[in-house]
């Protein structure tokens, strides 16, 4: 599978540069995880959206999901149109506001998830694991049907069973949202020590760090994730393809 980074700022875009969305494919089929500020525009470097069925949600923070309105009129004014005859599907925490306001809007439609659920699409297995974090938020598991895992932790603080959750993958998008030192688990992110040491300690092939700040040499947050044990590590950056 493949993963391209359309967006990977915390809290609000830079210019021309959204926050977090990153858009898998495999086979022709593909699944987009959050829908940032800035992501319904630049997906679209990547993909039609008519070519795009299925949208995970891991929370519902406007950094991770504001574009929710603009990918639901779109595909309901490129039905309209004839561009495409397929729905377009929600996934996210349950939560009845989302809910209704995914559903009232022709040809899309919302599918709560919980921390046990799992949804199999095209050749995509979906995972969850709750995180510790201010609002209900998942991290997510995606493993293809040739074995290839790529983990996403979302927004979290460090928690020993994300370890476990990210056992093995392939490659590992965390978020890193400070620097080494800072406060992780008052802010309920993780700073780059540690992000590396959940990578070591689970055993991934690829580190990415993900849900930069917009302060400081980013270059050192590689440098500390590096030394806390963390492998392959890069700065995701906009357009950045990743091969799983």
């Amino acid at each position: 599978m493949k993963c391209t980074v359309v967006g990977m700022w915390g809290g609000f875009p830079k210019q021309n540069g959204p926050t977090s969305g990153y858009l898998v494919e495999k086979d022709g089929f593909s699944i987009l995880l959050d829908a940032g500020s800035g992501v319904a525009a630049h997906v679209q470097n990547y993909i039609d959206l008519n070519d795009l069925h299925h949208i995970f949600l891991t929370h519902y923070h406007y950094d991770h999901s504001v574009d929710i309105g603009s990918f639901l009129f779109g595909r309901m004014i490129s039905t309209q149109l004839g561009r495409v005859d397929k729905t377009l599907n929600f996934y996210g925490p349950g939560d009845k506001g989302v809910e209704a306001r995914v559903n009232k809007v022709r040809n899309n439609t919302f599918h709560s998830y919980g921390k046990n659920s799992t949804f199999n699409v095209g050749p995509f297995s979906i995972e969850f694991h709750k995180n510790a974090y201010t609002v209900e938020t998942y991290a997510m598991r995606i493993t293809d049907d040739d074995g290839h895992v790529l983990v996403y932790t979302a927004d979290t603080s460090y928690r020993k069973s994300l370890v476990r959750f990210a056992e093995g993958a392939d490659v590992l998008i965390s978020e890193c949202s400070l620097y080494a030192g800072e406060d992780g688990e008052k802010m309920g992110h993780m700073d780059a020590e540690e992000v590396g040491g959940l990578a070591a300690k689970a055993g991934v092939g690829k580190l990415v760090l993900s849900h930069l700040p917009h302060y400081g040499n980013l270059d050192e947050l590689a440098a500390s994730a590096e030394s806390a044990g963390g492998r392959g590590v890069v700065l995701a950056e906009a357009g950045m393809e990743i091969e799983v």
